[in-house]
């Protein structure tokens, strides 16, 4: 980081902070008493001040909007969770979803025509100068192609990276200050949490990035009831410039046109649970930043009704072995199983292995079964999973980096659901799939698919092990022994290994399925490698 510029970044962040008087937002906090005097510290408090002229929702917002997109992102996911925030904060962080103030329309026409390499007239049949709307990375202009389709055109905001540059920066340098100063914040590990936060940053820059996220996701819901993607029009489509088809929806969050045209609001909720469980478990590739700017309710159907994404800037995904530690997590933690609970976090490497099952199970059933006692749909996963890291702390459980933006994504849902439908049961609308996906996996369709991929990589073991042998029969193929060596070579080293494979291999085989069946392949490869060793000359 440069010096000079970070100080700037710092002294801005500072500035806004005080005109907006964020600290006394803060301040006003419950803190621990020995923090208390910190607010008698800061300078700029003992200047007499007039009393603010606007709200703290508003002075909230205008300072996330003041310090740039990152501030805004974050402002952006508050707005989501009116369970945990008062209505008049929650009320302005809505606001930053899609209405933050835009930028000039000569310089958004200026980038698109040199990005696109041609006039304004000459690539659109129609151009509306007035942005359609305008968020945190980049603002959304309407218009029509030659060829007559409605489209948007989606434009980044000049001078963002070297803002975006200095608050990673910053973030970056107070990850590791942390996690040296304290055991606590390095079980959070911090460090990678921001450097994955800063590759979602990065990647919402690039707007091809996203446009090949919108044709996949798309992809996994064609012909769905369930999700409808706009078309993207990849000859218009650059890093910083992105054209994709018009959609006509009403914003999930307004309540009021979804009741005029008689939206069923149940169905509505739990539609946007399977569509998170879908994505999540079917397809490992999800939306990752569903605040409710970025999502429609198509006007089609109102008695089934669809939702309409958008912004597929940031998009996430699971690893096999996530998904299946995740699915049965959840099933485990939804019948208060609470043993498997603890084992398989251990099993997974959440928690070190010498955690006692028994002690980190009694500490789940202590957090867990107050909550249990309310029905369901009264259940805030945003206050349980809070209460979980608490108690997680106690068994130096770790932050899993991967799992941020799945967390993330689970709140927005949860949050919209609860404005859409009250009385929202996530766990009875997921339960089922998540049951059928488990079936799934083990079903003799998906284990002969697992076999196939096996066999697939037969021939490629096949010839790692030939160069292999290859290059422990002539170790001196690239560096030639001198005439006074070649009489001497030693073989009872690759004797001895193929007596071991020859063994193991003989072991495997004996509880192996029979040794012409396709599982048995590997006892197989150890025999005859075995036998090869022991007789080469």
């Amino acid at each position: 980081m440069k010096l000079f510029a970070a100080s700037v970044r710092l002294l801005r962040i500072l500035l806004v902070v005080i005109r907006y008087r964020i600290d006394d937002l803060l301040l006003d906090l419950p803190m621990p008493w020995w923090l208390r005097p910190a607010r008698f510290l800061l300078p700029w408090r003992w200047i007499p001040r007039r009393k603010a002229r606007l709200s703290r929702g508003a002075r909230l917002r205008l300072a996330l909007e003041g310090l740039g997109p990152i501030f805004i992102k974050f402002g952006q996911l508050l707005s989501t969770r009116r369970d945990l925030l008062p209505p008049d904060i929650a009320d302005e962080l809505a606001i930053l979803q899609d209405r933050v103030p835009p930028f000039s329309s000569d310089i958004a026409t200026a980038l698109i025509e040199r990005q696109l390499g041609a006039p304004i007239d000459t690539l659109f049949a129609r151009f509306d100068r007035k942005p359609l709307a305008s968020a945190s990375v980049a603002q959304v202009h309407a218009a029509r192609l030659r060829t007559g389709e409605e489209v948007v055109v989606k434009v980044i905001r000049p001078g963002l990276k070297p803002i975006i540059d200095q608050d990673v920066a910053w973030l970056y340098l107070l990850a590791k200050f942390a996690e040296r100063a304290s055991a606590e914040a390095r079980r959070l590990r911090p460090v990678e949490v921001v450097d994955d936060y800063a590759k979602t940053i990065y990647d919402e820059l690039d707007l091809l990035r996203e446009a090949a996220n919108s044709s996949q996701l798309k992809r996994n819901f064609e012909k769905s009831q369930l999700l409808y993607v706009p078309q993207v029009y990849w000859d218009y489509c650059r890093p910083q410039v992105l054209v994709m088809e018009r959609i006509y929806g009403v914003p999930v969050t307004d309540l009021k046109a979804l009741a005029e045209q008689q939206t069923d609001m149940k169905v509505l909720a739990e539609r946007g649970v399977e569509i998170f469980f879908t994505q999540v478990f079917r397809d490992s590739f999800f939306h990752a930043d569903m605040h409710p700017g970025n999502i429609f309710v198509s006007t089609r159907q109102p008695w089934s009704p669809q939702y309409i994404a958008i912004d597929c800037g940031i998009v996430g995904s699971l690893t096999p072995e996530d998904q299946d530690y995740l699915a049965r997590n959840l099933m485990a933690f939804f019948r208060r199983d609470y043993r498997k609970v603890a084992q398989l976090h251990i099993d997974s490497g959440w928690v070190p292995a010498e955690t006692k099952v028994n002690e980190f199970e009694a500490a789940i059933r202590t957090v867990c079964e107050p909550i249990f006692e309310k029905p369901l749909k009264d259940i805030s996963f945003g206050q349980l999973l809070v209460r979980l890291f608490q108690v997680a702390r106690r068994f130096n459980m770790e932050v899993q980096p991967q799992l941020v933006l799945l967390q993330k994504t689970l709140l927005n849902i949860e949050g919209l659901g609860r404005q859409l439908y009250p009385d929202l049961d996530l766990w009875a609308t997921g339960q089922p799939y998540l049951e059928r996906w488990m079936r799934e996996r083990l079903s003799p369709k998906r284990l002969l698919k697992d076999v196939q991929a096996q066999v697939e990589q037969i021939p490629h073991l096949a010839g790692m092990t030939r160069e292999l042998l290859e290059q422990m029969s002539n170790p001196h193929r690239d560096n030639p022994p001198g005439p006074w060596q070649r009489e001497r070579r030693d073989e009872w080293p690759l004797r001895l290994a193929g007596a071991a494979l020859l063994a193991g291999g003989v072991a495997q085989a004996a509880v192996a399925a029979p040794l012409l069946a396709v599982e048995a392949w590997p006892a197989g490869l150890m025999l005859v490698t075995g036998l090869y060793l022991i007789v080469h000359r």
